[in-house]
């Protein structure tokens, strides 16, 4: 069944402002960060427990904050891109911390996910971007953090090349769709 992303406004007409954007891609971020870690099983690789699952999804939302990042960085001055980029982060933080405790119980969830951004941040800044996309270098290191949650064992093998060749691709395309719909009408 395939994702259905809702990234057009209702009203077009009303400007919106920089948080209600940075609410609708968090929204965005979060489905094709779950879908994308529910393609990995059915591709038949294994999750341990939700956990796992949760940590696959949360690196998925790091890799589509640089993403947006780097796409505001085309079409915002730099206040607004970090406004943009800090609203989006702190909504994602609020996805993390309420689906994980649905399914771990309460806890401090969130920080440990800010924490994993803080770190992944400085990694993908060594990585390039361009009008076609994310570089290989950058697909092949959502992979290999991707691998290394999930283990190297046989049935796991393979995630790498899965998440570089497929899914990392058709994560960015989804949400570099969705990010240019909701600047349609450039917002406030």
């Amino acid at each position: 069944m395939a994702l259905r992303i809702k990234s057009h406004w209702s009203n077009p007409d009303r400007a919106r402002s920089l948080d209600e954007v940075a609410g609708a891609l968090a929204f965005i971020a979060w489905r094709i960060a779950l879908d994308r870690a529910i393609n990995l099983h059915c591709e038949r690789f294994v999750y341990r427990d939700d956990a796992q699952r949760l940590a696959v999804i949360e690196e998925y939302l790091v890799f589509l904050i640089q993403i947006a990042d780097r796409l505001a960085h085309a079409r915002l001055d730099e206040d607004r891109r970090r406004d943009l980029i800090t609203g989006f982060a702190r909504r994602v933080f609020d996805h993390v911390q309420d689906n994980a405790t649905d399914l771990l119980g309460p806890g401090a969830h969130g920080a440990a996910f800010i924490e994993r951004l803080n770190a992944r941040s400085g990694e993908y800044a060594e990585y390039g971007f361009t009008d076609e996309g994310p570089s290989y270098a950058l697909l092949r290191h959502l992979g290999f953090e991707i691998q290394r949650l999930m283990g190297e064992g046989q049935e796991n093998r393979w995630v790498i090349d899965q998440v570089m060749d497929q899914d990392g691709w058709e994560a960015y395309r989804r949400f570099d769709r969705a990010f240019a719909d909701l600047f349609e009408s450039d917002p406030v």
